[in-house]
């Protein structure tokens, strides 16, 4: 069985890049201390333990998937905003985008008695059309301890190139056991899997997913996250969450208002209160961006 590198919470973003350029995940370790796992796991419980079960092999029929934790936890906004994950995600994205964006937050609780979830890569969610680029950076935040019996995540060290078609051998097939406040962080393209929870006890673990800008996110934070909670949020975050243009014309919308009453084509900054309505398909930057790239200009 391959092991997966670990790296200390404050590696050099060098060393962090060529393991990922080559396995496509490692684990930084205690990025938050157990205390403050436990902490964040007791914030999450109430919404946790009101989550169902998914209802098929994939989600998981002793596995509760719970969302929309930018909305409701302080703490989860906080990891959203790491610096140190920040750091990654420019090294991976920024590359094929302008802005990148938060993809999903997700509390994935595995169950006892939960088998081996089917291993796969996370950009499958836009189909197998992206070629060539990578779309997503990954984090699963361990709240509790992850061991190879209550399900750590698998995963497959390499298989970066692997075609898509292509089935992980039992031994190719790793697993991100770590102490809790540590984090698993993987590209979209590693083949990777929840494991199995063969143990008396449930397996905590916070997804929190960042995409290129032009990418349609998989948890649509307008609705999980609407303005009358965004525009409570730092600008950073309301930024990072959607609320903001993603490109030059990637974003922007006309307030559904009586004739004359309202701006038309205004960013999504405006829904916050922290635009004027003046018309604007991007900011001067992205403006300038899209005239530099015409030909003759």
């Amino acid at each position: 069985m391959p092991s997966l590198t670990h790296l200390p919470a404050d590696a050099p973003i060098e060393d962090i890049m060529a393991v990922l350029d080559r396995d496509g995940a490692l684990i930084l370790d205690n990025v938050i201390s157990p205390e403050e796992a436990d902490a964040f796991r007791e914030e999450l419980r109430p919404y946790v333990e009101a989550t169902s079960p998914g209802r098929d092999g994939f989600t998981g029929r002793k596995t509760t998937r719970t969302g929309a934790l930018v909305a409701r936890s302080k703490t989860a906004r906080a990891a959203v905003l790491d610096t140190r994950i920040r750091a990654i995600c420019d090294k991976v994205l920024l590359p094929n985008c302008e802005r990148y964006q938060l993809h999903l937050t997700q509390l994935i609780r595995i169950m006892p008695g939960e088998p081996a979830q089917p291993i796969h890569r996370d950009r499958w969610a836009w189909g197998r059309y992206l070629k060539g680029i990578e779309p997503q950076l990954n984090t699963i935040w361990a709240l509790t301890d992850f061991t190879e019996a209550n399900g750590a995540t698998q995963v497959v060290p390499g298989s970066i190139d692997w075609p898509d078609k292509r089935v992980a051998e039992p031994a190719e097939i790793g697993r991100a056991v770590m102490q809790r406040g540590s984090v698993l962080i993987y590209t979209g393209t590693v083949f990777h899997s929840g494991g199995a929870n063969v143990s008396d006890e449930d397996r905590w673990g916070l997804n929190i997913t960042y995409t290129l800008g032009w990418l349609r996110q998989e948890e649509n934070q307008y609705l999980s996250c609407p303005p009358e909670i965004a525009r409570t949020l730092d600008p950073e975050l309301q930024g990072l969450i959607g609320y903001a243009m993603g490109s030059y014309a990637l974003g922007y919308y006309t307030p559904p208002l009586p004739a004359g009453e309202g701006p038309e084509i205004v960013p999504p900054e405006f829904a916050l209160g922290r635009a004027d309505g003046a018309p604007s398909m991007g900011t001067a930057q992205m403006r300038a961006a899209v005239t530099a790239d015409k030909p003759g200009a």
